[in-house]
């Protein structure tokens, strides 16, 4: 069953989408301390990487892994509070959930680390 509240229009239904995404990223920067931070990292890393990389191949790399860590922790953060609008209390599937989510994180950041770093020194 589709929600009633979906557009259905091409023009209506990107527009929407574009608002929704703006909104998500505004209340993910209001509440959420690890975007905060990633946010300005990403600010200053995403021009670095088109700086230090000698070729467009070590280019799109350098800034998509970046990219990459803030989209990883944006689902992160967004699965953090859905789990926690089903409840606070502690449950094992909660748990798991989050720190899958954290996982996540982590594999995104060693790919990070690893990419910088053999496009850098390698």
């Amino acid at each position: 069953m589709e929600s009633p509240f979906k557009s259905k229009n091409g023009l209506e239904r990107i527009a929407k989408a574009l608002g929704y995404s703006i909104a998500g990223l505004k209340s993910a920067y209001k509440h959420e301390a690890s975007i905060r931070q990633e946010a300005w990292l990403m600010l200053v890393l995403v021009p670095l990487g088109f700086y230090l990389g000698h070729t467009n191949f070590e280019r799109i790399f350098l800034v998509g892994v970046t990219l990459l860590v803030f989209i990883v922790e944006l689902l992160n953060s967004a699965v953090e509070a859905a789990v926690d609008h089903t409840s606070i209390d502690h449950h094992a599937l909660a748990a798991r959930a989050k720190d899958i989510g954290s996982a996540a994180v982590l594999v995104s950041l060693i790919l990070f680390f690893m990419v910088w770093g053999l496009i850098l020194f390698g």
